[in-house]
């Protein structure tokens, strides 16, 4: 336990505290804020949309490369 040798110190450790705690509040404000965005509807879709894209692309290099393998084969 911190031993206090004046009230300034006291004094001065309660607004780093207090300054502490508000940065902690706005933190938590932005993350509430950040996981609405990322849960909208507009959000959802575009990553719907990038994620199909993706598997689109990945089938179409995989159909390519069994394609070639198969050729090979014969």
């Amino acid at each position: 336990m911190k031993q206090y040798s004046s009230f300034e110190e006291i004094d001065r450790d309660l607004k780093i505290l207090k300054l502490q705690n508000e940065i902690d509040k706005e933190e938590i404000k932005l993350s509430i804020q950040e996981t609405k965005d990322n849960m909208s509807p507009l959000s959802l879709a575009g990553s719907l949309i990038t994620s199909a894209v993706k598997k689109a692309i990945a089938l179409k290099a995989i159909a390519k490369l069994w394609g070639k393998k198969l050729k090979d084969k014969k």
